[in-house]
């Protein structure tokens, strides 16, 4: 199935257009009680339809209401999590922007970009695992980061809005319980597919029409040993 016809499908069964067979089938997404954007339930339905995963556990994260959802590679939920982004807006981030040191970044530099990842564990250069989404952009998901208590990131975290989530250079800051026990599991001994879906464009151009294959182009790295693959993330 072509990737248009599948977003098609995903959006008939979103609408509520499609026959009550294909509604009833099993392959699009399954959120349960889970609120989602029509985005993020979209991407995720297309995904499962178009087996753009390729059978990977899988990732959808929606930066414009600060969550991610973690799913089985079927599509079945494995849990969801508010999360902290980039403090700057946009969906590209500059190049070579891993190789700088935090401090030289502007503000407005400190975007998380958008695109479809390769994400595998590793360790950051302090030794802590991360997931890995972009390793020489150095942007990963790994455990709040609070050393800096001004910032007060568990504190964004634990609002319902996601107005106040933007303090980061660009890493993907999660809940410390939900990173241990339902991210690190879902991705661990395997690589799997991270979908960040784009704030300045709609998520359905951005990866219906292949938008983004400067990311799907990138070598596969498979991590067995967690520090075989180090480096420095954007906190």
């Amino acid at each position: 199935m072509n990737t248009m016809r599948a977003w098609a499908l995903a959006l008939q069964l979103l609408a509520g257009l499609a026959p009550a067979a294909a509604a009833a089938s099993p392959e699009q997404a399954v959120f349960g009680k889970e609120r989602a954007s029509l985005d993020a339930r979209g991407v995720a339905d297309w995904v499962v339809v178009s087996k753009d995963n390729d059978n990977l556990p899988f990732a959808i994260l929606d930066k414009k209401n600060a969550k991610v959802f973690v799913f089985h590679p079927d599509g079945r939920l494995r849990g969801a999590a508010p999360v902290l982004l980039g403090l700057g807006r946009g969906d590209v981030a500059l190049p070579g922007i891993g190789a700088r040191e935090l401090s030289k970044i502007a503000p407005n530099d400190r975007v998380t970009q958008a695109g479809r990842f390769v994400a595998d564990l590793g360790v950051d250069h302090h030794g802590d695992d991360v997931l890995w989404l972009d390793y020489e952009g150095g942007l990963a998901m790994h455990r709040v980061i609070t050393s800096n208590a001004k910032e007060r990131r568990a504190q964004r975290l634990a609002t319902p809005t996601p107005l106040d989530n933007r303090i980061s250079y660009g890493c993907i800051n999660l809940p410390v319980k939900f990173y241990e026990n339902v991210l690190a599991p879902a991705f661990t001994g395997t690589t799997g597919i991270v979908y960040v879906l784009p704030e300045t464009r709609e998520a359905r151009a951005f990866f219906a029409s292949g938008e983004a294959p400067s990311i799907l182009a990138r070598p596969m790295i498979v991590v067995t040993d967690p520090n075989q693959k180090s480096g420095a993330t954007g906190n």
